[in-house]
């Protein structure tokens, strides 16, 4: 693969795959979306045809690498050039930018309607009243459409959950290579990748939001700390690190234990 190979389809698969995994985060939280309160399953299986569709859109221009975790783990395994490997990270970060860019464009009507309501400016915080969240600290009221956070802010636990769903997932990518003789699934391991990111999100994602993929935290992170978006709060810039050293410790993990066993 030449760099401009990479560069395109790792840009276009990581931006197709934020701006439909982004957006069932939005159609569920977003005031006057049609698909409003639709639920947990609809975030995991939605997240899952994202993987699917950038995968398949990126997989014979770029590999689909789609995630810095998955670069360091082939890397580590030799599947990928360390040379390779900063246009792969470069251009997974500008796809997951532009693909929340495009969410927001997408989303635009209900992210203003939503953060104008008086009851998202103004949130109830037990017995204490009402607390504006333009004065939030940490996370705003749309941030879980752009990035990830956990339900128990645990430092040790937060990223632990991270490298083990983050294992998992490079695990099942790389023993692919071990089927049809060491020659992959094909397509098909598109379609069995996205199934894994559905089980982990099932399974494993419950604690944190299962980032399992630094730029698809970082990048839309980024822009919702730049959009024009209303009463947005903060970005919980002091979460930030966890979503992006977690799944790298993770890919590089789940490459030693293929290396070794």
């Amino acid at each position: 693969m030449s760099s401009s190979d990479i560069f395109i389809g790792e840009t276009i698969g990581t931006a197709v795959l934020i701006l439909l995994g982004g957006g069932v985060c939005a159609a569920v939280t977003l005031k006057r979306s049609k698909a409003k309160d639709a639920g947990w399953l609809a975030i995991t299986f939605g997240w899952g045809f994202a993987v699917l569709t950038g995968a398949y859109l990126a997989g014979g221009v770029s590999g689909a690498h789609l995630n810095p975790a998955v670069t360091i783990g082939l890397a580590v395994d030799g599947g990928t050039k360390w040379s390779d490997v900063p246009i792969y990270l470069g251009s997974q970060l500008l796809g997951a930018m532009i693909g929340a860019v495009l969410v927001w464009a997408t989303y635009y009507g209900q992210f203003q309607a939503h953060l104008t309501d008086p009851e998202i400016v103004n949130a109830k915080s037990g017995d204490e009243g009402m607390v504006d969240l333009k004065a939030a600290p940490k996370a705003g009221p749309v941030l879980g459409i752009f990035s990830t956070g956990p339900e128990i802010r645990n430092v040790a636990q937060n990223l632990v959950t991270e490298i083990i769903a983050t294992t998992v997932l490079v695990l099942a990518i790389l023993t692919q290579g071990l089927n049809d003789g060491g020659n992959g699934l094909g397509v098909l391991g598109a379609l069995i990748t996205a199934l894994v990111v559905v089980g982990i999100g099932l399974s494993l994602g419950g604690p944190t939001g299962y980032a399992i993929n630094p730029v698809r935290d970082l990048g839309p992170r980024v822009v919702h700390s730049l959009l024009p978006l209303p009463n947005k709060g903060g970005s919980d810039w002091s979460y930030a690190w966890i979503p992006v050293v977690g799944p790298l410790i993770g890919g590089a993990l789940a490459a030693y234990i293929f290396k070794l066993f």
